[in-house]
């Protein structure tokens, strides 16, 4: 039942590519249906996991390392499937009427299901080599749906960057893999498992070594999961079909860096260094991007950096040692923030590709489908109080941080009210008001195949919340109901209360930014910071090398020597022509020079 999970998404993406991509109505189908097979099986492992065991296939065998293609069932990655093709599925419906006028829609859907089937990949790995050629392979299926549009300049420099800044992450999660298998001579998650649960951990390892391990498999999920510095790929991939930008974003590949730690977590809990270096990375990411989406006027760029902020607080609560609680926030995220990305494409669609939250408003009664949707995805995301998902998920990522780490529980409270400020802001200007846009005019809800899953998605961000995702993955975090609790959640309600209500009273009504705040419109000015710093030094370089290669080493080396040896016979030319004269007179010459040499010159 595990290798149909993984495997039909591949059949269906090879089938469309190979001999279904004229037929796009068909293409179509075999893609859905594969999603819909996957989901299938991943609910029946998900209730009866003892009946579907994987069956593991010898690989790679050496004296030293042996690799299984194999796959690892457990409550964590059963509930990471379920989530993966659950949320995948309602995206691949919704983005058949999305894309449906689109030229290339099969080339689209094929790509998607080898996404859906890279991402199965890395959920079902059960060892760290597996696990990094299934990231390598969401990593290319990435570049090709952020590009999906190539003929945009935009969206090729958009994928191309994607692709090179989770590169450098990926460099580090190599170094992390081979440092855990010179210390424990394995990469099987079950076999370090067991050896570091013996005591096997350290004794005579060194613990540079684990720390450099920990930070090593951490830099991977700095790549993947967009965390600072590495996070400046995500909202540029805002550039690909929105119902890319959710399948990103949502459940997949963003959440794949939080993923792997928790299943490496027995790894990084032996370096307290690394924990605290993963909290912090997460604490400043997610205030950093609550800042930056505060200014943003993009409505896909504002839930861009929203996910960046909430990935921020699943990284912080892994570094917190709250596994449990970052993964029943991956699940609610999930759930709500594809919801809120569909219910933006919904959006879009409908005022024909306009995404300016200013030229919006009034689509209330325009859209009240998309509308009631989209504010309770922003009700969840907020953390609106008892009734949504994101209440209790982010309840306990903040009760794990108010037990002994004060400034990071600081920090992410306040950006619990930027989130709650800058969602209201997004809620009131595009949906509430007057239109200011003549697209809006003209704006009509959307067809049933997109509205069915965002009420599908509607009911899990509401639901999401008391369905036991917690218990299910169990360990690793303080009950709600532990100490302080009281105090953390009066917090939260007040910073949701204050963030709120000011992003509606400053809002209402209002036909243009009353803030204007540069420094956060342009993103902290990272894109400049990295152009400056990395990008025009290493165009010199280039222009450098460039210059060298083409003047020293083609010019004076390769054609210079080649007009020396071209000259040279010339001369010889010149030598052997034939011509008696020449000869004879070349001849006194040369008897004229030796009778000097020999006869005058001792004497000189």
């Amino acid at each position: 039942m595990n290798w149909i999970i993984l495997l039909a998404p591949l059949a269906a993406a090879g089938l469309i590519t190979f001999a279904l991509r004229p037929m796009r109505a068909l293409s179509v189908a075999v893609s859905i249906g594969a999603c819909a097979v996957s989901f299938a099986a991943a609910l029946l492992v998900f209730l009866r996991p003892e009946a579907h065991a994987f069956c593991a296939v010898p690989w790679l065998a050496t004296d030293e390392l042996s690799i299984q293609i194999g796959g690892i069932s457990d409550p964590l990655s059963r509930l990471m499937l379920l989530v993966v093709t659950g949320v995948g599925l309602l995206i691949h419906i919704f983005a058949y009427g999305y894309m449906k006028d689109d030229p290339g829609l099969s080339r689209f859907f094929a790509k998607l299901s080898f996404f859906m089937f890279s991402m199965l990949g890395i959920v079902l790995a059960d060892n760290l080599v597996m696990m990094f050629i299934f990231w390598e392979l969401v990593g290319l299926a990435s570049y090709l749906l952020i590009g999906f549009w190539f003929q945009r300049p935009s969206a090729a420099e958009a994928s191309k960057k994607a692709f090179i800044v989770n590169r450098i992450g990926d460099f580090g999660f190599m170094i992390g893999i081979l440092t855990v298998w010179a210390l424990w001579g394995t990469v099987s998650f079950q076999e370090l498992a067991s050896i570091i649960g013996d005591g096997g951990a350290l004794g005579e390892k060194v613990e540079l070594w684990i720390g450099l391990a920990a930070v090593g498999l951490f830099m991977g999920c700095l790549g993947k999961s967009a965390q600072f510095p590495l996070h400046v790929w995500l909202p540029d991939a805002m550039e690909g079909p929105t119902p890319v930008s959710a399948l990103i974003h949502a459940a997949t590949m963003v959440a794949a860096g939080v993923y792997m730690l928790c299943r490496v977590f027995f790894i990084l809990e032996l370096s307290p260094m690394a924990l605290s270096v993963i909290a912090w990375t997460g604490g400043i990411t997610a205030v950093f991007a609550a800042l930056i989406a505060v200014q943003q006027n993009d409505i896909k760029r504002i839930l861009a950096y929203s996910t960046l902020s909430q990935l921020g607080y699943m990284v912080c609560a892994v570094g917190l040692s709250a596994t449990t609680a970052a993964m029943f926030h991956l699940a609610t995220h999930a759930f709500f923030k594809a919801l809120l990305f569909l219910g933006a494409g919904s959006v879009i669609h409908a005022l024909h590709h306009e995404q300016d939250i200013w030229a919006m408003g009034g689509l209330r009664k325009k859209m009240p489908v998309t509308f009631a949707t989209f504010a309770i995805g922003t009700l969840a995301l907020t953390g609106f109080p008892f009734l949504f998902s994101g209440f209790y998920s982010k309840e306990e990522i903040l009760l794990a941080a108010h037990h002994g780490h004060p400034v990071l529980f600081g920090i992410l409270l306040l950006t619990a009210g930027l989130t709650a400020f800058y969602m209201f802001r997004l809620l009131v200007v595009a949906f509430l008001g007057t239109q200011r846009g003549a697209s809006v005019a003209h704006a009509h809800e959307s067809p049933l195949v997109m509205t069915v899953p965002l009420l599908l998605l509607a009911v899990l961000s509401i639901a999401g919340g008391w369905m036991g995702i917690a218990a299910y993955v169990g360990g690793g975090v303080a009950p709600v109901h532990g100490p302080g609790a009281g105090l953390v959640m009066g917090l939260s309600i007040g910073a949701f209360v204050a963030g709120a209500g000011l992003g509606w009273w400053l809002y209402q009504g209002r036909i243009q930014d009353p803030l204007s705040i540069t420094v956060l419109r342009n993103k902290f000015y990272s894109d400049e910071i990295y152009q400056a710093a990395l990008v025009a030094p290493q165009q010199a370089l280039a222009r450098g090398l460039d210059w060298f290669d083409r003047w020293i080493l083609g010019g004076l080396g390769v054609r210079g020597s080649g007009e020396v040896v071209k000259f040279g016979g010339e001369v010889l030319r010149l030598l052997q022509g034939g011509n008696l004269q020449a000869y004879v007179i070349l001849f006194i010459l040369g008897v004229a020079l030796l009778c000097y040499w020999i006869l005058i010159r001792p004497f000189a």
